[in-house]
């Protein structure tokens, strides 16, 4: 049985300064938030923090940093704004994630005060100190507090020094209110689902999701595999797939795969299909694909085969798009899913993964499912059995 960790009820916090790690990886166009999913997110443990009167110092990462041109367009000051414009109280952004201006900052904080420091990230340009958790960076972090809590979910399959680093120094460590959410509700999954318990898998690259598949193929009683990862199974099963997408390194793989657990697999039965990668309107092909053409999307009858084989079910997770849900006309495939999973009157329904994340945001069905998981490679990973390395920390520093 793993061991428990400690939950933010388990600790005084009063007055406390608390670090808190967050996941504020949010989409940003133009210095303008696309999607602030990830920011509503962490609101409960922010504002519980904000009850208890501790003194909240955040951090979180954005984006990648190789250069110094990466830094301007992955700060977190549009974040500092959103963050004090859903609270209704004010953030303190420190355009620094180390240094003099945050370490006072920190000592001027009253009980209920909140810090927001820069992106954990720029501590990579120097010597990818944040990546690669390095000691002095990890022990100046976890010194600047009392708490340390983690609650970014999201990157919690990284052992980076503000997921993992801090958690050894910390005088006191938890996980926040979204941390524990996700860990409940997959370790449904994990343990004892109730069966009929499915998988739906999709996106663009099989060798993605190769572990998981290993891993979820002997627990469900059926994976239904889309997206762009259904067309190397296909080539595998000796179809045409015309010009659609394909991970040929993994063609013997598929057919290995569908070799072993040919009952199991449902794979799509026909398409919308371009003669390129555009939003055109599509021509829908049956079970095979023309020389000219490429699949974008499953079509009517894969949706209505998946109708007639899921009414039974009491579990499914479902992790990827079953399209190319950026083109209009190619997303039809990943909302009919939602909308049929959003269906089922007894099932409890599980998704995970941006791209399947945000189209089913965008049409307005997130409330149709059980638990909809901030994670995405982190999702992926709690499903194949593995312990996360910021879960680990927490569980040993307990």
């Amino acid at each position: 049985m793993a061991k428990r960790m400690n939950t933010l009820d388990s600790l005084k916090l009063e007055e406390k300064v608390v670090l808190l790690r967050t996941d504020f990886n949010v989409p940003i166009k133009d210095g303008v938030i696309t999607s602030n999913k990830r920011i509503v997110e962490a609101l409960p443990t922010i504002k519980y923090l904000l009850e208890k009167k501790a003194r909240i110092v955040i951090f979180s990462h954005l984006g990648r940093i190789k250069t110094e041109a990466d830094l301007a367009k992955n700060t977190l000051s549009p974040v500092a704004s959103e963050l004090a414009r859903l609270l209704g109280t004010p953030v303190n952004f420190i355009d620094e994630s180390s240094g003099k201006l945050l370490r006072h900052a920190i000592m001027r904080m009253k009980p209920g005060d909140i810090v927001l420091a820069e992106n954990t990230r720029f501590e990579d340009l120097r010597n990818k100190a944040e990546s690669r958790s390095h000691w002095k960076l990890s022990k100046y972090w976890a010194r600047l507090g009392q708490v340390y809590v983690n609650d970014a979910f999201g990157a919690a399959h990284r052992k980076n020094a503000s997921t993992y680093g801090i958690a050894e120094y910390a005088d006191e460590v938890a996980i926040g209110l979204l941390m524990e959410k996700e860990v409940k509700n997959l370790q449904y999954l994990t343990k004892k689902p109730e069966k009929p318990y499915y998988a739906i898998v999709g996106g663009s690259k099989l060798s993605d999701k190769i572990p998981v598949l290993k891993s979820l193929i002997k627990k469900v009683d059926k994976i239904f595999i889309v997206g762009g990862m259904a067309f190397t199974f296909m080539k595998a099963d000796g179809k045409k797939i015309g010009k659609s997408i394909v991970d040929n390194e993994n063609v013997k793989f598929a057919q290995e795969f569908l070799a072993k657990y040919r009952t199991k697999v449902v794979l799509p039965v026909d398409f919308k299909c371009a003669s390129d990668f555009t939003d055109s309107y599509p021509i829908v092909q049956d079970n095979e694909i023309s020389d000219d053409l490429m699949g974008l999307d499953i079509g009517e009858k894969t949706l209505r085969l998946f109708e007639e084989q899921l009414p039974n079910a009491k579990t499914v997770v479902w992790n990827g798009p079953a399209g190319v849900v950026e083109f209009q006309n190619y997303k039809q495939g990943t909302v009919g899913i939602a909308k049929i999973l959003g269906s089922l009157k007894d099932a409890k329904t599980f998704i995970g993964g941006g791209d399947s994340v945000a189209a089913i945001e965008n049409e307005g069905l997130t409330d149709l499912f059980t638990h909809i998981s901030t994670g995405g490679g982190a999702t992926l990973e709690f499903l194949q059995g593995k312990e996360l390395p910021a879960l680990k920390i927490i569980r040993k520093r307990t």
